[in-house]
C-alpha cells in the first residue's frame, strides 16, 4: 500500500491492531534483535539544554534509558499507537518517571512538539529508533523532523541495515521474519539522506554495525 493510500487514522488503526496483545511481550522479544539502540543513546550526549525527542517511541524503553543516562536533559516522545502508548506510560510510572518524561500520542509526520509538550523552544535531537523501518510515510517524516529542528540540531536514526556481510540464509529468514511484522529494510532512507547531505541541507554521519545488521546514522541541520 502507498503512503498516499494511508492516512493518519489508517496508521493508528494498524498500529493498535498490531501492538494490542504483542505490546505486552514486545521488551522481552525484541531486545534480542533490535540492536544498536544502547550504542545511539551513549552516542546522543544529552546536555542541560538539549530537548530530546523519540518519534515512535513504543514502551518508552528508550526514553527511560536516555533520562536515567542523561537526567538533565529534557526527554519527550511520541507514538501513533494509543496501545503503545498504555505500556509505556505503565513503564515510565514503574521506573518513577512520570514527572520527569512526557509522552502524547501523535504522528511521526505531523507533530507539533511546542504544542504538544508546552515547550519554548524547539526539540534539538529528534530520535527514530527502528522506526522508519515501519513508518509507511517515512521520507515525510525526515522531512517533518528537519522543519522543526533548529540550526545544528540532529536526527540520530538506528534501524535494520543491508545484512550483506552477514550469513545469506541468516538476512533471508530476517527479512522474511521482518516482514510478517510489516517492518522492511529501506536502503533508500539511506540514498536520502545521503542526497540531503549533498544539497547541502545538513552533514551526514553513517556507521554499519554488526556486519551490516543495523546502521546507525546522525544527521546535523545546517
Amino acid at each position: 500500500m502507498s503512503t498516499k493510500a494511508l492516512s493518519e487514522a489508517q496508521i493508528k488503526n494498524n498500529m493498535d491492531r498490531m501492538y494490542k496483545w504483542t505490546r505486552h511481550i514486545y521488551d522481552a522479544s525484541r531486545k534480542y534483535y533490535l540492536l544498536g539502540r544502547d550504542h545511539l543513546i551513549d552516542k546522543i550526549q544529552g546536555t542541560d539544554k538539549d530537548i530530546i525527542c523519540e518519534v515512535g517511541c513504543g514502551t518508552a524503553r528508550n526514553l527511560i534509558c536516555i533520562k536515567k543516562s542523561y537526567p538533565q536533559s529534557t526527554v519527550l516522545g511520541i507514538d501513533a499507537s494509543d496501545e503503545m502508548l498504555k505500556t509505556a506510560s505503565n513503564a515510565i510510572q514503574k521506573a518513577g518517571l512520570q514527572e520527569d518524561l512526557s509522552i502524547a500520542q501523535a504522528y511521526s509526520q505531523s507533530f507539533a512538539p511546542k504544542s504538544l509538550f508546552a515547550l519554548k523552544k524547539k526539540p534539538n535531537k529528534i530520535v527514530f529508533s527502528y522506526s522508519l523501518s515501519i513508518i509507511p510515510p517515512w521520507k515525510e517524516s525526515i522531512n517533518h523532523a528537519l522543519t522543526l529542528l533548529p540550526k545544528g540540531g540532529e536526527i540520530h536514526i538506528i534501524d535494520f541495515g543491508s545484512q550483506k556481510e552477514l550469513p545469506a540464509p541468516f538476512r533471508a529468514f530476517l527479512f522474511w521474519w521482518l516482514k510478517m511484522f510489516h517492518v522492511y529494510y529501506k536502503p533508500e532512507i539511506e540514498d536520502y539522506l545521503g542526497d540531503l547531505a549533498h544539497n547541502k541541507k545538513g552533514t551526514l554521519r553513517f556507521e554499519s554495525l554488526y556486519g551490516g545488521y543495523c546502521y546507525y546514522a546522525i544527521f546535523k541541520k545546517n
